[in-house]
């Protein structure tokens, strides 16, 4: 089963890890079974193959079916958010407090002699 077109999800090796463990659930024992071939013949991701083994498992144990929908339909990837490095904006504390006039040292987070 090398053949991408053969494979029951569309473009399976280029969709994310968490949009194949939606797309798995649509699948029958058959169609898992296609998929763990392939899966272990190429990128044999550790994660991917304990969900096809896991919903092909409940399948055959009759504590899961298929969800009917269409595993080619489409549907929003999940992207992974970006770390956030030392430079970064974020790990900057935002002072966007405006400066109250007429009480000295009541302007919170401000120091009044460094200028």
């Amino acid at each position: 089963m090398s053949n991408q077109t053969e494979l029951p999800i569309p473009d399976y090796d280029q969709l994310p890890e968490g949009s194949l463990v939606h797309r798995i659930r649509t699948l029958d024992e058959q169609g898992l079974h296609a998929l763990l071939e392939h899966e272990r013949g190429h990128a044999n991701r550790p994660s991917v193959l304990q969900a096809l083994t896991h919903r092909r498992d409940a399948l055959a144990k009759g504590e899961a079916e298929p969800s009917g929908g269409d595993p080619a339909a489409a549907q929003p990837e999940v992207t992974p958010t970006p770390e956030v490095g030392a430079g970064d904006p974020v790990d900057q504390t935002d002072n966007n407090q405006p400066l109250r006039h007429g009480v000295a040292g009541q302007t919170p987070n401000r120091n009044p002699r460094t200028r």
